[in-house]
C-alpha cells in the first residue's frame, strides 16, 4: 500500500479512507499515473517549441533525455499499478515463462 501512496501526490496519505480501501487506492494510483504518462507525452512533443529557444542545445538534448526517461518509469508504474487493481478484484494470474 506504501508503493500505491508513494505513486500519488503527498496530500493523499491525509485520507484514511485510501488506507482502509487499497482497490480504491489502487484505482486511483492507476488514473493518477496514466495521467501523469499522458503529461509526460505532451511535455516530450511540445519541449522544443516551448522551452527550446530559452535553453542551450545541449540542455535541450538533456531535458528530453530525462522527460523520455520519467515516461518510461511512469509506463512501468502505470502498468504495476493496474496488474496490483486487478489482483486485488481477485483475478488470478497464470504464471509464464
Amino acid at each position: 500500500m506504501l508503493w500505491l501512496l508513494d505513486q500519488c501526490p503527498p496530500d493523499y496519505r491525509a485520507y484514511a479512507g485510501w488506507r482502509r480501501h487499497p482497490i480504491a487506492l489502487a484505482w486511483l494510483a492507476g488514473r493518477h499515473l496514466d495521467g501523469q504518462v499522458v503529461a509526460m507525452r505532451d511535455a516530450w512533443r511540445e519541449a522544443r517549441v516551448a522551452i527550446g529557444p530559452h535553453v542551450p542545445a545541449d540542455a535541450l538534448t538533456e531535458i528530453l533525455g530525462q522527460i523520455e526517461a520519467e515516461g518510461i518509469r511512469l509506463l512501468a508504474a502505470s502498468r504495476s499499478a493496474r496488474l496490483l487493481h486487478e489482483a486485488l478484484q481477485g483475478k488470478v494470474f497464470a504464471p509464464r515463462l
